[in-house]
């Protein structure tokens, strides 16, 4: 008599206290934590930017009794942001909300899904408008050996001296601007070398269990803050092998963010964000629910919106370290 198969005795299910899904958490992503959010009620608008050589100029003089002080003017030019929209969406059938199992729910695996889909376009538009070379007023580029003007050995290379390299950068934009940077943004990659180069290893040995962080960087290297982006993402099509690796790429930013905006404040970049439409949130998101009968009685699609823009404020205010690991 034949064995019993394990589909006799066994009806296999979903089970209902676990499931996989490759969500990445919104601490991995830095498009909303580097530079400042604006959030605007209209999509497109003007802002005020005054001239930064007028303000540094010294221009008083000793007055002498019963004569005219010295004087002098300011320039203002205004520039515009316009907020784009970027939306996504997943269309729900009734089949499948009355189908599913636990632990499945499919409406709030699609709003996971479509914010995920979301995050991901505003971190590539974040790193194509700031984290790339020819942004900012400095760019320097890492080389394996021998680096010249305009270059630095890479961070992961032996005889690479980082701090160096990035003291260099803070004194280069406070000569220039007044502001010393505050923020250093970095590639997942580079974190990693950072975290195990020899120069930084041997100076804080006699920390507290002598392990590296982000924020033994930033007092290391007197910023107040270091940001790492950890975000991936996969570049291949659907049915593609899949293509994954870090979405920042192995460079770093050194700026100046101030930690929110205002009136006056100076800054390398800021992101506007459109809360002027209904149901709208901080960064300018929203989700909304759409009948589509002319898809299925019951179907239902669930779309995101983000409306915002990326600008560089102040292109000084930004140094770039372009691949500055291998």
């Amino acid at each position: 008599m034949p064995q019993p198969t394990r589909g006799m005795v066994h009806i296999d299910r979903a089970l209902t206290n676990i499931s996989v899904a490759y969500a990445q958490s919104a601490e991995m992503f830095v498009a909303d934590r580097v530079f400042p959010i604006v959030n605007v009620q209209k999509q497109s608008d003007l802002y005020f930017k005054y001239a930064k050589e007028d303000w540094l100029r010294d221009e008083a003089r000793m007055r002498a009794p019963g004569t005219e002080s010295a004087g002098g003017m300011y320039e203002i030019e205004t520039a515009e942001y316009f907020c784009k929209k970027y939306a996504f969406h997943r269309n729900i059938t009734e089949e499948d909300r009355v189908n599913q199992d636990q632990p499945l729910n499919v409406d709030q695996d699609s709003v996971q899904f479509i914010t995920q889909k979301l995050l991901l376009k505003r971190e590539n538009l974040w790193a194509n408008q700031f984290f790339t070379d020819g942004v900012w007023g400095t760019d320097m580029v890492g080389v394996d050996s021998s680096p010249t003007s305009g270059q630095f050995l890479r961070w992961d290379e032996d005889g690479s001296e980082p701090i160096e390299d990035i003291s260099k950068g803070k004194m280069h934009m406070a000569s220039l601007t007044g502001f010393k940077p505050n923020t250093l943004v970095l590639g997942a990659e580079v974190y990693e070398a950072l975290r195990n180069h020899d120069d930084i290893l041997s100076r804080i040995v006699f920390t507290q269990r002598g392990i590296v962080t982000a924020d033994i960087l930033s007092a290391l290297f007197d910023v107040e803050r270091v940001v790492v982006g950890w975000a991936i993402q996969n570049e291949a099509n659907k049915g593609a092998s899949e293509d994954t690796d870090f979405l920042l790429g192995k460079h770093a930013l050194l700026a100046y963010s101030p930690p929110s905006a205002g009136l006056k404040q100076p800054a390398a970049g800021y992101v506007f964000a459109w809360t002027g439409l209904m149901g709208a949130a901080a960064y300018g998101n929203r989700i909304l629910r759409i009948p589509m009968p002319q898809l299925g009685m019951g179907t239902e699609r669930i779309e995101g919106e983000m409306a915002f823009d990326l600008k560089v404020v102040s292109d000084d205010l930004g140094y770039f370290f372009q691949n500055a690991v291998s």
